[in-house]
């Protein structure tokens, strides 16, 4: 692959552990010939905590993704999906090093930092994941918001679990109606987070596919759905007992949805990169980090 010439570094440098390590990658990165940049909004902190004075170059947030080679996230799987959704409109990779818990879409963890160093010779692949598109669609089925996901949409009462009745169609037909906590739409990566905790299947990232798994449904007969990509799926709002429900993009972002709205999520034209360094397969990976060894 491409040897990387420069890296835009992504850490809450507020928690000291983080920050700490953040300048130990940067110092990797600067003293290998690479050039290293950060948020603008950084600068103050980075400053103080910088103690070897290695040079950083300062980027405003809105063009920090689209003029670096890679993007090096350290924390969780959160931070990973946020910088992920900022840098597929510039098709630039992100390589996650986890210091969360869960640590799942990341492929380093903190002890392997020395990893880092094969950006600069190009020893890496790249992992390329599918994103959905979602778009509400109002009561008389105009879009009032169009966002883009890498895991999920989730559509539910907000922080209060109280039933709710949606109805989903593909491609215009009506499928099911239910009664349930709410509706996960995932893509292959989002089918092991809130989607699987949620009874869903899981799937391996090379399939194409949409998967629909309903929350706590109300119904013997109410299963997680597997559509192929090209299905146009939406999802309909007809709970009389709310005023709004909420639409969760991410986990990251919300919107309200008022009765009679609807939710249409097809395959996006954006994707994810991953860099990866390691022979690991899915399956491998998941017995790893789900701990049943």
């Amino acid at each position: 692959m491409k040897p990387i010439k420069k890296a835009l570094i992504i850490t809450n440098f507020n928690i000291y552990d983080k920050a700490n390590a953040a300048l130990t990658v940067a110092e990797k990165l600067y003293f290998l010939g690479c050039e290293v940049c950060t948020l603008l909004y950084n600068k103050d902190k980075i400053i103080k905590l910088n103690k070897s004075k290695m040079r950083f170059t300062f980027v405003p947030a809105e063009e920090a993704y689209s003029a670096v080679d890679v993007v090096i996230v350290l924390g969780g799987d959160g931070s990973i999906l946020e910088s992920a959704r900022r840098a597929a409109p510039f098709c630039t990779p992100v390589l996650g090093l986890n210091l969360g818990r869960l640590g799942y879409m990341s492929e380093l963890e903190l002890g392997e930092i020395r990893e880092i160093s094969r950006l600069l010779t190009g020893d890496y692949k790249i992992e390329t994941r599918s994103m959905i598109n979602i778009e509400i669609l109002d009561g008389e089925g105009a879009v009032r918001k169009n966002e883009y996901a890498l895991n999920d949409a989730v559509i539910s009462n907000g922080s209060v679990s109280r039933i709710v009745d949606l109805e989903l169609y593909e491609g215009g037909v009506h499928i099911a109606s239910y009664r349930s906590d709410g509706m996960i739409v995932a893509t292959p990566t989002g089918s092991t987070a809130y989607s699987l905790a949620a009874g869903g299947a899981i799937v391996d990232p090379r399939l194409n596919c949409l998967c629909v798994t309903p929350i706590c449904p109300h119904s013997l007969y109410a299963r997680p759905l597997i559509f192929t990509d090209s299905a146009s799926i939406e999802i309909k709002n007809i709970c009389q007992r709310e005023k709004s429900l909420f639409l969760t993009i991410d986990g990251r972002v919300n919107y309200e949805l008022a009765i009679g709205e609807r939710v249409r999520i097809t395959r996006s034209p954006l994707h994810t990169d991953f860099i990866r360094f390691k022979d690991d397969i899915f399956y491998d990976r998941l017995r790893q980090k789900m701990n049943d060894k």
